[in-house]
């Protein structure tokens, strides 16, 4: 008995190790360029509508990415289902009005709200303290003096000349800033001024916003015109605009009224699911975000770069695994392929993943995320143009990820490997920005896929004609080869570097 117990056991050893040493390659090759090149006319044209998250043009997206996976095998990673929904909230505009001294003033003609940064509220105050630029500072007080405790605070726009350029400078200027100090000195509502009245009148609707329940309720803020502004401060308008501004409380009798519905929305990512064989209750994460900006009036933002060439990607991999899967040469650890959406929100379907894991984050070996790969950096002036990849993150959390990183190219795909957005005083501040951060921030490894910043960005233009897609099908291959190994090595990568 204990005879056939070894053998047994060598032969269960000589079947993983025979995994391991299963040729990539041929799965690989299957990573096509006509085959991205269908998917993403498809995904970044005319009927997706530019994908927006929450609305018909992005469920449109999901069901072609569902159907994909359906059609490739992959089983469905929440429960019956392969689509993780999650809320959305946005807020539509049903009345805003201002009074001062019994005169009442038009909206957009004379003054504007946020729709979603305020709250339903009818305030009548009977003084205005003028608060400069409403800045709280070790440099700059301008409240020190004043008592604006339940009062309207009204403030000059923008910044003093002498920090202007500091400020936008810094990365993390917080752009509710006034508000949040106006309320910290217990202002109940701010009023900016601005200079661009009268307006054409804006959406009612406001921006979409993931959390229903807010830490915050920041004041009611109106954004005024000069024309309002003289009405509160009279003849002292031009020193206060022009001179040193000095703070003081003016006599006003205010009326706001302003009242919104709240719409609950839906969104959802896309999950697929590849099972492995004896590490199966590992997992690797391979995600690209599917939503892109949506429609602006009638003209669409297709998003072919950003970031259907990532979703494509991840399509065209899932397909590989699959027919390896098929073919008896699966991988040993389990494979998610995650689509996410709300990625040009603020990483909201990461964020609500990694938040509501459907697999253990603490078995989850990495998430390789791609996020624009189809197009060629114009400001990379060095190297091989056609040739490259930004590699964003490998060197934070595992002293494993470089290495496999290093050693897949090495052996497959000889790309210029570059890491140009790996230093920590990137001001663009790229490892930050996609759906992999939200997997670091939980302590998965990462790695992160990315061509460069070009003029399509955000633009209608960034559209599938301008895809390279032989420079695509590399970059692809590479997440492939890169996320063989990772998902039929002995361990699970080591998590030995903190999270800066």
């Amino acid at each position: 008995m204990r005879k056939l117990f070894l053998l047994l056991l060598l032969a269960s050893a000589g079947t993983v190790q025979s995994q391991k040493l299963y040729d990539p390659k041929p799965f690989a090759n299957g990573i096509t360029e006509e085959g991205l090149k269908k998917h993403l006319f498809i995904v970044a044209g005319k009927d997706f509508e530019g994908r927006e998250t929450a609305t018909e043009g992005q469920r449109k997206a999901a069901a072609y990415i569902e159907g994909q996976f359906k059609a490739y095998g992959l089983q469905p990673a929440n429960h019956d289902s392969y689509q993780l929904p999650y809320p959305v909230f946005q807020d539509s505009l049903q009345n805003a009005a201002m009074e001062i001294n019994g005169t009442a003033y038009d909206l957009y003609q004379d003054f504007d709200v946020s729709v979603a940064g305020n709250y339903p509220s009818t305030l009548m105050g009977g003084e205005v303290v003028f608060a400069g630029y409403g800045l709280s500072d070790s440099v700059q007080d301008d409240y020190k003096g004043l008592d604006v405790r339940g009062k309207i605070v009204l403030l000059l726009n923008g910044l003093p000349s002498s920090r202007l350029q500091n400020q936008i400078n810094r990365r993390s200027f917080n752009p509710f800033g006034k508000q949040d100090v106006a309320q910290q000195h217990g202002a109940v509502a701010v009023m900016i001024i601005q200079t661009d009245f009268p307006r054409k009148a804006f959406l009612t609707k406001g921006n979409m916003y993931l959390n229903g329940f807010r830490r915050t309720i920041r004041p009611l803020t109106y954004y005024v015109s000069e024309k309002i502004a003289r009405k509160i401060v009279g003849n002292d308008y031009d020193n206060l605009k022009n001179g040193q501004p000095q703070p003081k409380g003016y006599n006003a009798n205010i009326l706001l009224k302003f009242s919104k519905t709240t719409n609950t929305l839906q969104s959802s990512d896309v999950v697929g699911f590849l099972e492995g064989t004896d590490l199966k209750d590992q997992l690797l994460v391979i995600s690209a975000h599917y939503d892109h900006l949506g429609k602006r009036d009638t003209v669409i933002y297709y998003g072919a770069d950003d970031d259907g060439s990532g979703t494509v990607s991840v399509l065209e991999i899932a397909q590989a695994f699959s027919k390896a899967k098929a073919a008896g040469k699966g991988p040993r650890r389990s494979i998610l392929f995650l689509a996410n959406s709300g990625e040009e929100k603020g990483l909201w379907g990461s964020e609500f993943y990694t938040d509501h894991p459907l697999y253990p984050l603490d078995k989850t070996t990495a998430d390789l995320n791609i996020d624009m790969i189809g197009r060629i950096d114009p400001k990379r002036s060095y190297g091989d143009s056609t040739n490259y990849v930004y590699v964003v993150g490998d060197d934070k959390l595992s002293s494993d990820l470089h290495s496999i990183s290093v050693a897949a190219n090495k052996k497959y795909t000889k790309m210029e490997l570059d890491y140009k957005f790996n230093d920590p005083k990137d001001p663009e501040r790229i490892y930050y920005r996609s759906d992999h951060y939200n997997f670091a921030r939980k302590g998965v490894p990462i790695i992160f896929y990315f061509d460069g910043i070009h003029k399509d960005y955000h633009s209608p233009t960034d559209t599938p004609d301008k895809i390279n897609y032989d420079i695509l099908r590399k970059r692809a291959q590479l997440v492939f080869y890169t996320a063989w190994d990772m998902a039929s090595r002995d361990n699970i990568l080591l998590r030995d570097i903190p999270l800066k």
